[in-house]
Parts: structure tokens; sequence; C-alpha cells
């Protein structure tokens, strides 16, 4: 995997670097669009074939994306077409949302709860985690029944586990020990 992040590292800080000059916003979405499409092993197996011409693909993953697309955007999908590289496009979106995270100081946060979290309780556990984290957070909820109470948070390569589970965990390890 780590070949495929070295090899998609250059297109993302290129599409990065137009997004700068233009909408964030809307480079944001298209980017994670073509991520998405790319991960569809349909697609997957669509480009690799070889009677298939590249403008014929970059214009099938063009009509897949829903959000507009400008030249520069098609430009891209085409690139990507000749150089055979529509595999690249999960990786490429998901360094693009890092790099956009870093410019604006904010982080993903995946948060796994025992229990569905109401729109005030995220609210409210967010503002705490950003200011335990120091930073803007964009959070992602996951339902996990295995938590049995509590939440874990990961931002990044941090890890907040207050989940029953890992307590009970503590408690087995200093009860064996």
């Amino acid at each position: 995997m780590a070949e495929l992040a070295t090899v998609a590292r250059p297109y993302a800080e290129a599409l990065f670097r137009v997004a700068q000059s233009g909408d964030m916003a809307a480079w944001s979405a298209v980017a994670s669009e073509l991520g998405q499409i790319g991960a569809n092993p349909e697609v997957q197996a669509f480009a690799s074939n070889p009677n298939l011409t590249h403008a014929q693909l970059a214009d099938t993953i063009a009509s897949l994306v829903k959000s507009p697309l400008n030249a520069e955007a098609k430009n891209f999908i085409a690139m990507l077409a000749e150089n055979g590289r529509i595999a690249l496009l999960p990786e490429i979106s998901t360094q693009f949302a890092a790099l956009k995270n870093a410019s604006e100081g904010a982080a993903d946060a995946t948060i796994y709860s025992a229990f569905e979290i109401s729109a005030d309780q995220l609210s409210q556990l967010v503002a705490t985690l950003e200011k335990k984290f120091g930073r803007k957070l964009n959070p992602t909820v996951t339902v996990d029944p295995s938590l049995i109470g509590g939440v874990r948070v990961v931002v990044g390569d941090e890890v907040l586990d207050t989940s029953v589970r890992a307590k009970l965990q503590q408690m087995h390890v200093a009860l064996v020990s």
C-alpha cells in the first residue's frame, strides 16, 4: 500500500494546488466522489478493459461524477486515464482530504459509540474534543455495540478510549498481573 500512497501523492498535491486557487469546497466534493468511484470494483474492472480507449474511460468516469465538473477536473480525469492511474483515485482522495484538513488546521475524527448520538450530544462532544485535541474536528459517528457504553475517538494516530469495554480490559489486566 505504501507504493500506492507514494504514486498518488503528486496527483493529490497537484489537485490540491489547483483547488487552492479555486473553490476548495467544490474540489473537495469532486475529489471525494472520484475516490468513491475509483474504489468501486466494477469501475476498476471496467478501467482494466484493454479494448477501452483512454478517452472512453475518462468520459465514463466523468459521467459517473454527480458534482459539476469544470475543464480542469475533466483534464485531471483524462490524465489519470491516459497514465493508467484510475486505481489511484481512492488514495488521491484520501491524501487530498488530508492536505485540505492540514491547511485548515482541522482533522477527521471517527467517533465510535455504543449507542446512537443525538445532534445535541454530538455537538457537545465535538466541542469538548476540539478543546482536547486543539484543532477543528470533522466528526464521523459509527455505532459499535461491542463498546458496551461510552465512546472511542480516533483522530489521526491518536485514540481516546473512554468505553466500558476499555475500562473492563484495564481492570482485567490489573487483576491478572
